[in-house]
C-alpha cells in the first residue's frame, strides 16, 4: 500500500471510530437549513501523481482532501488496472464508514432521492465515464447532537488516463440525515 494510504488508513482508523454510533429515524430530523447545490470536481489519483494534489473527498464541507495532509475523507480516486473510486472503508476495514453504490436512475437529474441501503464500503468501485455513483458519509455528529451519515450522487464526466484524473458533477445533502438529491432546499 503506498505511503499516503497508509498514512490516511491509520489515522482514518481513528477518527472513524470516533464517529461510529447508532442514528436515529429520518422521521427526528431538523428543518433543512443548506440547500442543495450542483458542483463540479477534479481528483487526481492516489498514485502515480505529484503530492500536494486532492486525490480524495469529504462530503461534508464538500472538501476536497490531500490524503499526504489529513486523512479524514469519504473516498478517495485512483487508476490501477482501472480507475476506481475507493470508499474509506477499503482503508479502514471497519463497519460504518463512507460506502459506495452505483445508480441505475436514467439520468444524474432524475435521481432525486438516495437509498439508505446498498452501499458498500469495504472494496473499490470500478468506474467509467457517464457512470453514476452514490455516495453515504462516514457517521457524523450533526448539530442537533444525532449521528448521521450525509448523502451524494456523482455524475462521472471525464477521466484522463494520462493525467490520472477524473472529473465529476456532484450534489451533497449537507443536512444530516436527509436523503434528497434534487437542487434546492431538502424536505425529505
Amino acid at each position: 500500500m503506498p505511503s499516503r494510504c497508509r498514512f490516511a488508513s491509520c489515522v482514518t482508523a481513528v477518527a472513524g471510530l470516533a464517529l461510529l454510533a447508532a442514528c436515529k429515524s429520518p422521521q427526528d430530523l431538523p428543518n433543512a437549513q443548506i440547500p442543495n447545490v450542483i458542483d463540479t470536481v477534479t481528483l487526481y489519483a492516489l498514485n502515480g501523481t505529484a503530492p500536494g494534489t486532492p486525490s480524495a473527498y469529504a462530503l461534508s464541507g464538500a472538501n476536497l482532501v490531500h490524503t499526504e495532509l489529513s486523512p479524514v475523507f469519504d473516498f478517495a480516486f485512483n487508476i490501477d488496472s482501472q480507475p476506481k473510486l475507493i470508499p474509506s472503508g477499503v482503508f479502514l476495514g471497519l463497519p460504518n464508514v463512507a460506502a459506495l453504490q452505483t445508480s441505475n436512475a436514467p439520468s444524474f437529474i432524475a435521481l432525486t432521492m438516495s437509498p439508505t441501503d446498498g452501499f458498500i464500503n469495504n472494496k473499490p468501485l470500478v468506474i467509467d465515464v457517464g457512470k453514476l455513483v452514490l455516495a453515504r458519509s462516514a457517521t457524523l455528529l450533526c448539530a442537533d447532537g444525532t449521528n448521521r451519515s450525509l448523502y451524494a450522487k456523482l455524475h462521472i464526466l471525464a477521466i484522463d488516463l494520462s493525467a490520472r484524473t477524473i472529473q465529476f458533477e456532484i450534489v451533497i445533502d449537507q443536512n444530516c440525515g436527509y436523503l434528497s438529491l434534487a437542487p434546492g432546499l431538502p424536505t425529505q
